[in-house]
């Protein structure tokens, strides 16, 4: 059956905000980015004050807060994503704070009204005395809807510090009956490594159809002559509710459900360089279960109660709490969660 893969989503710049220049920094990247995708200069000025509102929450509320602006293209439409990121004081009422004009004074919840009129699409996950993690997206006009429907699974990648790009990269393909994951960790940092793994994209994307075990194998042999790295395929059955998983490397990978953590097993060996054993093991998805892979730029020492609503936070801010508690600083990283339903 043919496999559509989820849009492209290239991440454009992590960009802290701790001092009030910073919040300028992220309006002007955001602003700049809607530009180069054709939004009108009256919707990019739009994307510019909403993403003000953001980042000025951040920089007088919030502590270690950082906004990842971003790209989101399918094969027609394209939008400008902004996912803020804190370990601030956290929102007790939701609800309230997203209505226009409700301010809470020491909490992250001021002109949250401006953005949510502002975006296209727009989320929030927060626990007070942990921190809260926001994602809007702006499209170029009114009314749109995604060319690409409904986002079952998402992603988060973050180079090394001092580092430009990511050498981790995932991709997501689907029918009706399957849902297909795929991550590569080129080995170590910097555009060689971000080489090999968009190496190992384009290649899952163009034949997403492979069983898991036989798409390993054939990503070893597309990495040959590239850095290599580790690679992992997570081929989730939504009829039969069973996760087929093939990894090679470090990368991890769970099924939460139920309050439970069930890891997923990955045999050593790097793509494109050495694999004497490529095998798969099946797991049981519950249902209302969420899958996670991620790269060893995080830690393996979470717990399903991280920081996020797992029944009802969309996946990015899953992941995006999971980058933010697990997330490592000496090592490139990268989180992908999918709720297959």
């Amino acid at each position: 059956m043919t496999a559509t893969c989820l849009p492209l989503v290239r991440d454009e710049a992590w960009l802290p905000v701790e001092e009030t220049a910073h919040v300028g920094r992220v309006r002007r990247t955001a602003t700049a980015l809607a530009e180069r995708l054709g939004f009108s200069e009256s919707r990019a000025a739009e994307v510019g004050l909403a993403v003000t509102e953001i980042g000025t929450n951040l920089h007088k509320h919030a502590r270690q807060g950082v906004v990842l602006v971003r790209s989101v293209r399918g094969e027609q439409d394209a939008a400008v994503e902004v996912l803020a990121v804190d370990r601030g004081p956290g929102i007790g009422d939701q609800a309230l704070a997203w209505q226009d004009g409700h301010s809470t004074a020491g909490t992250l919840g001021v002109g949250l009204g401006t953005v949510r009129r502002l975006a296209s699409s727009c989320a929030m996950t927060s626990r007070l005395g942990e921190g809260t993690a926001l994602v809007a997206r702006f499209a170029s006009r009114a009314g749109w809807a995604p060319d690409w429907g409904v986002e079952s699974a998402a992603g988060v990648t973050r180079p090394i510090k001092n580092e430009d790009v990511c050498g981790d990269a995932y991709a997501v393909c689907r029918s009706s009956d399957r849902l297909t994951l795929m991550m590569c960790d080129g080995s170590g940092h910097g555009p060689l490594a971000a080489a090999a793994s968009d190496t190992a994209v384009r290649y899952f994307q163009a034949n997403a159809s492979l069983p898991a075990d036989q798409m390993v194998t054939r990503l070893h042999a597309a990495l040959r002559g590239t850095r290599g790295g580790a690679v992992a395929v997570a081929d989730i059955d939504l009829v039969a509710r069973t996760v087929r998983y093939c990894g090679l490397g470090n990368i991890a990978a769970a099924v939460l459900a139920d309050g439970r953590k069930q890891g997923m097993i990955s045999v050593p060996g790097v793509a494109g360089h050495q694999a004497r054993t490529i095998r798969t093991f099946d797991y049981a998805l519950p249902d209302r279960a969420v899958v996670v892979m991620h790269s060893d730029g995080l830690t393996e020492r979470w717990g399903v109660d991280h920081g996020s609503d797992l029944a009802n936070d969309p996946p990015v801010l899953i992941a995006a709490t999971l980058l933010r508690e697990a997330g490592v600083r000496n090592d490139d990283a990268c989180v992908l969660v999918a709720r297959p339903t």
